[in-house]
C-alpha cells in the first residue's frame, strides 16, 4: 500500500534506524557524561530522512536492506547529527532550539557540545568499519566526500561568508549543493552501493538525490518564513533576522516555491530509468515537496 504522508513512508525506516542508533551510537569505554550528550544529540527525534534515503536507494536499485545498509544509515545520521550540533553553536548559527528541545550547547555547555559532535563524526566511520565488510572502505569514502572539505563543510564555510562565492541564485546553488545536498547524495549513493547498483542505476539515484537535496533546502527556506516553531521544532524566521542568504530572500516566496517544485520534478525524473522498485523513492520526493514542517 502506498504511503500518503511523510510519516507513513518514513516511519518504518525511522523505527529501524532508531533501534540501530540506540545500539551503535556510543562505543564501550565512552565517559558517561560524553555518552549522555551523544545520545541526547542523536536520539532526540527527527525525520531520519537520510537513513531512509539509504534504504530507499538500496531497494530502488534492486537490493535488500542488510546489515551493511543499516550501518550505512546509522553512519550518515551520526554525521548529520554532528553537523547540527556544530551548526547550532554560538560561533555559527547560535540557535537555542533543535527538534523541539534545547540545543546541545544550551543543555551541556559549548565544550561538551563540540566534543560530542566530534565523537559522533568519528563514531560514524567506526560503525561502517566494525563489521569488516568488503565494501566498508568504499562506503566510508562516499561518506567522507559528502561530509568533508569539498562537500558539507565547504557549504558551511561559504554560507558563513568565510569564502567568496558571489551573489544570486548561482551562489546559493553552490552553497547548498555542498551544505545540504552533498550528504543527502552520499546517503543515496551509499544505499545504491549496498544494493549492488550498476553504473546507470547509481547515476540515477545520484542525480535524484542532488536535485532532492537542493529542493529540500529551498522548501526549508520557505518553511523558515511560513512555518511555526511548534511544527518545525526549531526557531523560525532566524535566517531572515540574521541577514542570511536564502532562496526566499533572493527570489521571493512564490518563486522559491516554484523552484523547489521544479527541482523535485527533476529528482523524480532522474529515476525514470529504474523500475517499480524505485516507486517508494519517487513517493518520498513528492511528499517532501508537500511538507509543512
Amino acid at each position: 500500500m502506498q504511503a500518503n504522508t511523510l510519516g507513513q513512508l518514513l516511519g518504518p525506516y525511522a523505527r529501524l534506524s532508531e533501534q540501530d542508533l540506540a545500539q551503535w551510537v556510543v562505543e564501550e569505554g565512552t565517559p558517561s557524561d560524553l555518552g549522555e550528550a551523544m545520545r541526547y544529540c542523536v536520539l532526540g527525534g527527527g525525520k531520519r530522512l537520510r537513513p531512509a534515503l539509504v534504504f530507499l536507494a538500496c531497494q530502488a536499485v534492486g537490493g535488500q536492506v542488510d546489515e551493511m545498509a543499516r550501518r550505512s544509515a546509522v553512519a550518515v545520521e551520526l554525521v548529520h547529527c554532528y553537523s547540527l550540533v556544530h551548526d547550532d553553536l554560538p560561533a555559527m548559527d547560535d540557535d537555542v532550539l533543535r527538534r523541539g528541545r534545547p540545543t546541545a550547547h544550551v543543555r551541556f555547555g559549548e565544550a561538551m557540545a563540540i566534543l560530542a559532535g566530534d565523537a559522533l563524526l568519528t563514531r560514524a566511520f567506526a560503525v561502517l568499519c566494525e563489521a569488516g565488510h568488503p565494501k566498508a572502505g568504499e562506503l566510508a569514502n562516499e561518506l567522507a566526500r559528502g561530509a568533508g572539505s569539498a562537500g558539507m563543510i565547504a557549504g558551511q564555510v561559504a554560507d558563513m561568508n568565510l569564502c567568496q562565492v558571489g551573489e544570486g541564485p548561482d551562489a546559493l546553488r553552490y552553497i547548498h549543493l555542498r551544505k545540504t545536498a552533498a550528504l543527502i547524495t552520499a546517503a543515496a549513493r551509499m544505499g545504491g552501493l549496498c544494493g549492488q547498483a550498476d553504473e546507470r542505476a547509481l547515476a540515477a539515484v545520484t542525480a535524484a538525490a542532488e536535485n532532492l537535496g537542493l529542493a529540500f533546502q529551498v522548501f526549508d527556506d520557505v518553511l523558515d518564513v511560513s512555518g511555526q516553531a511548534e511544527q518545525l521544532g526549531k526557531t523560525p524566521g532566524k535566517d531572515a533576522r540574521a541577514g542570511k542568504r536564502t532562496y526566499v530572500a533572493e527570489l521571493g516566496l512564490q518563486t522559491a516555491r516554484d523552484l523547489g517544485q521544479r527541482l523535485s520534478d527533476q529528482a523524480a525524473g532522474a529515476l525514470n530509468v529504474l523500475d517499480d522498485r524505485a516507486q517508494p523513492l519517487r513517493t518520498l520526493i513528492r511528499l517532501l515537496a508537500e511538507r509543512t514542517h
